[in-house]
């Protein structure tokens, strides 16, 4: 059972997650912030993970710290998860239409975080979501798991699909990035540990 619960509480934030990888699909989500929601449940659906996340956040302030503090928790709770890493396939990586956009999305967990964010948006939000903290959430959890991800889109001229496309591309790639494999003895590094 490839299984983590994680709980986070500041002065800004008080959040709880829970996140199966090797789950269904099942996404139960509430940040306050309504495509936020919508974009955690299609990366739970798209990703066969199943995800739990509530968040209480300062929103009377603005979103920032409700996305940004949702991305420390799950990448904690995708670390946590994946524990030692022992057998997975470590890479994962998609390429994912929607309508317009066409966006690349590629994992390495390598246990080194490093970050590429390759994507303009042009409109200020999204309903009800800053489109500048897209890419703060996935910093955060980037840093958080000790990811190398990379994310670009590759063209498309409507913000939402956009976006849409970049939680799913990021939950396909994850998914093939985590699963196991028989041939694997022990984790797929020279150095003998990720």
């Amino acid at each position: 059972m490839r299984v983590a619960v994680i709980e986070r509480k500041t002065k800004e934030t008080q959040i709880q997650a829970k996140l199966k990888l090797d789950g269904t699909g099942n996404g139960r989500i509430e940040t306050g912030i309504g495509f936020f929601d919508h974009m955690l449940e299609g990366f739970a659906k798209h990703g066969f993970f199943d995800l739990t996340v509530s968040v209480k956040g300062d929103l009377r302030v603005d979103g920032h710290h409700t996305v940004e503090d949702t991305g420390i928790v799950l990448g904690q709770a995708i670390a946590e998860a994946l524990g030692d890493k022992q057998g997975i396939r470590r890479y994962g990586s998609c390429i994912l239409p929607m309508d317009d956009a066409l966006v690349l999305c590629s994992i390495d967990l390598s246990g080194r975080p490093y970050f590429v964010f390759d994507c303009e948006l042009s409109t200020p939000a999204i309903g009800g979501l800053d489109t500048q903290l897209v890419r703060e959430f996935f910093y955060a959890l980037t840093y958080n798991c000790g990811m190398n991800l990379h994310i670009r889109k590759l063209s498309g001229h409507n913000d939402h699909h956009t976006v849409e496309a970049l939680f799913k591309a990021f939950a396909r790639a994850l998914d093939e990035a985590a699963a196991t494999d028989a041939r694997i003895q022990g984790v797929l590094s020279t150095k003998g540990s990720l």
